[in-house]
């Protein structure tokens, strides 16, 4: 199992065991992360259908191509957000992307900062990739804010990107390479 501990919180891979949590989690900030992020159907909010997808999670796991965490507020168990390396590529491109989410009631306190700078340690210390990436919505200031203060640097808008609750939108690149980090 893969721990990664920070100040504020620590950085736990998911496991079946947590989808109880993770789906209580995904259901309290429905609508804040529906903001950002395609809505879903009301069946993606069940257990059985999270305790799936941290199952095929944990097989992308065993193959190099995916780390899911839970972000948990430290010294508790309490499961305040997530955090994935995914879409991970080898040579010749040796990169993969950063994704995460923090409970609305925890945003706001540099625990998002902190889980990036941790993850993207992982990436680079770990995992040997040259390059970690991340989309994210020029409307969304705080996530920006994480981005930046964690070392990542804009790239560029990257023109109807993502299609997010019936529209096609636009994004920033932001990433940060081995020899920045």
């Amino acid at each position: 199992m893969i721990l990664l501990e920070g100040k504020s919180c620590y950085l736990r891979i998911l496991t079946e065991e947590d989808a109880p949590n993770f789906t209580k989690l995904l259901s309290a900030n429905k609508k804040y992360w529906s903001i950002f992020e395609p809505r879903q159907e009301p069946g993606f909010y069940t257990v059985a259908i999270q305790r799936d997808k941290i199952k095929e999670s944990l097989f992308q796991m065993r193959d190099r191509r995916e780390y899911n965490f839970g972000i948990f507020k430290s010294n508790t168990n309490q499961l305040i957000g997530h955090i994935s390396l995914y879409s991970i590529k080898r040579l010749p491109f040796s990169s993969g992307f950063i994704g995460y989410s923090i409970d609305e009631r925890h945003t706001g306190k540099g625990i998002g900062s902190e889980a990036v700078g941790l993850v993207t340690a992982f990436a680079f210390d770990r995992v040997a990739l040259h390059r970690v990436e991340a989309y994210v919505s020029p409307r969304n200031k705080g996530s920006i804010i994480v981005l930046e203060r964690s070392g990542y640097r804009l790239e560029g808008l990257l023109r109807q990107i993502l299609y997010i609750n019936g529209v096609w939108e636009d994004h920033y690149m932001y990433a940060m390479i081995e020899d920045d980090f």
